[in-house]
């Protein structure tokens, strides 16, 4: 796979044709430890050009060194060891920078079983991408704990006087208790959804059963709930512009997408919520604004991650519901925005293609 020329230059034959199209950082040696090629991803997450690096060794470019600074390519050693190897388990190794890469490989054989080493792949990930989503599933822990602990011990504790002390209540104070432990279940239903929610979004399995959606009937029975809650139905202003297409989406979802928007205008701003509905020319889009503070510029990017919460001082939710409904409509082909609304709150918009039948 690889020669050296007259004058001992390293002459690689390895084809690079396509590991640039990778996400992960690739870089291919020979037994010896001179690098024949690398990718684009391995050059930008080392910070080395790549005719930096090709005919060098490994240890004078990617000194890579583990927790307790030993030499990573010395401790692999690809010539030794049984001749069975291929595979190395992957591991966290820093740079001289203290830059953290996970890294793992693999020893090319000629003949496969048993030959001798020909090339080590090495793959890089990045260590700091590996940390913030480890931070992110410690948060999803800690804030589904901290969620579940109130309702459930209300549940608990509400049960457990009903059944030890059911005789000494009257018929309402029954009733007051079992509401609120219906309450609190409907909590605990929701945080599941969308934990459920969450889970599909971030593996891509997210599923969309279209049908025919009128969509303004659907904010319209969105508003209906709200205000059979107790909102003042006067807060709420639908306005339909234009012929809408026929629009093939996900009901359900676009039921829940409708709500949160809604829920988080309620929750974050104040005044008026109103939901416009238009056609643009590939579907639909509508616009949810409030008139409260809204989203100061540099928080636009922020607000559809995980347990956002905004800059209200009004505790509750989960802070997953702006995230959910990114995936939700992004499910959909479709996209979503938020800027400053008119009135100086918040708006989000999202737009929606009339999509095509399942059996289509």
């Amino acid at each position: 796979m690889h020669g050296e020329d007259s004058e001992g230059r390293v002459v690689a034959s390895v084809c690079t044709i396509g590991i640039d199209d990778l996400p992960d950082g690739v870089i291919v040696t020979d037994r010896f430890g001179r690098v024949l090629a690398l990718n684009k991803a391995a050059a930008r997450l080392t910070g080395v050009p790549v005719e930096r690096a090709v005919g060098r060794h490994m240890n004078d470019v990617f000194p890579l060194r583990d927790h307790d600074g030993r030499e990573w390519w010395k401790a692999l050693d690809p010539e030794g060891g049984l001749r069975t190897r291929t595979r190395v388990p992957e591991r966290p190794l820093h740079l001289p920078g203290g830059q953290e890469l996970h890294v793992t490989a693999r020893l090319v054989r000629e003949p496969e079983r048993r030959g001798d080493v020909e090339r080590v792949t090495i793959v890089l990930r990045d260590g700091g991408a590996r940390a913030r989503l480890e931070r992110s599933r410690a948060d999803l822990v800690s804030t589904v704990a901290h969620e579940l602990r109130s309702p459930l011990t209300s549940v608990k504790g509400f049960t457990a006087t009903l059944l030890a002390k059911w005789s000494r209540f009257t018929d309402e104070q029954k009733r007051v208790m079992l509401d609120t432990i219906n309450t609190d279940a409907d909590r605990v239903t929701r945080l599941i959804t969308e934990l459920l929610d969450v889970s599909r979004i971030e593996s891509g399995r997210m599923e969309v059963h279209r049908q025919v959606v009128d969509v303004p009937a659907r904010v319209r029975r969105v508003i209906a709930g709200r205000v059979a809650a107790g909102e003042p139905e006067d807060r709420f202003r639908l306005a339909v512009a234009g012929h809408l297409p026929e629009t093939w989406l996900d009901q359900d979802k676009i039921d829940q997408i409708l709500g949160n928007l809604v829920e988080n205008a309620l929750r974050h701003g104040r005044g008026t919520v109103s939901i416009d509905v238009q056609a643009v020319d590939y579907g639909v889009a509508v616009s949810v604004r409030d008139q409260g503070e809204g989203i100061r510029p540099e928080l636009a990017t922020r607000v559809f991650r995980q347990f956002w919460r905004g800059n209200s001082r009004r505790r509750g939710g989960t802070g997953l519901g702006l995230f959910i409904v990114k995936g939700l409509v992004e499910a959909h082909g479709g996209t979503i925005t938020v800027q400053r609304a008119p009135e100086g709150g918040a708006e989000f918009r999202f737009m929606l293609p009339t999509g095509t039948p399942d059996f289509a």
